[in-house]
């Protein structure tokens, strides 16, 4: 089975987002470590999984970041990747108007996709956002390995993920990583999927 990996950036005190969505409390500048590291953990993946509003902002902009002529090699990957859209208003056909290439809209039910993409062979699939679809991910515990990018930074209030659960989430630390930009990794292992 395939496994779902949660790759988020977050504060100190649990945000993903300012409440109108704003990202920039977050660390831009990483560290070589830290970009390494990530490259290494998604190596596996094949598969990205998006919500419709992070979606109108991510592909365009792996799109026009791997176009560059000094575009890293992940930078073209992650365009490259197949992409699965979560939406109830969207289509293929939105997704060609989008020009989102590779990229495949999912209109039924959450919980049932989500576990028939599991299903399917492959390497593993990654989710980045936004924080409703991760919290729906979450409430169903759809999701088996969490890389936490804790920021240093407490915004006091905004978006949350934890917020939604049908009961207490409990996971087991598999590692916690400081890097000399300033974000530690703490990442989690869903010990009822693992």
């Amino acid at each position: 089975m395939r496994k779902l990996i949660l790759q988020v950036q977050i504060t100190l005190d649990g945000f993903i987002g300012r409440p109108g969505g704003q990202q920039d409390w977050m660390t831009w500048e990483w560290d070589s470590n830290l970009a390494e590291y990530t490259t290494a953990f998604t190596e596996n993946v094949d598969q990205i999984l998006l919500g419709k509003k992070l979606a109108r902002e991510f592909i365009p902009y792996w799109e026009t970041a791997a176009g560059k002529p000094e575009a890293e090699g992940y930078a073209k990957r992650f365009h490259l990747l197949p992409k699965v859209v979560f939406s109830h208003t969207l289509s293929d056909k939105d997704a060609e108007k989008e020009r989102w290439p590779h990229t495949k809209i999912a209109t039924g039910d959450l919980v049932e996709e989500v576990r028939a993409l599991k299903e399917e062979t492959g390497g593993d699939m990654i989710v980045y956002g936004g924080a409703n679809f991760i919290s729906n991910l979450l409430k169903d515990g759809l999701i088996d390995d969490y890389y936490l990018f804790i920021n240093p930074v407490a915004i006091s209030a905004g978006l949350p993920i934890f917020h939604n659960l049908k009961r207490d989430l409990k996971l087991s630390l598999a590692e916690s990583r400081g890097f000399d930009c300033g974000i530690v990794v703490n990442r989690y292992k869903n010990p009822v999927q693992n």
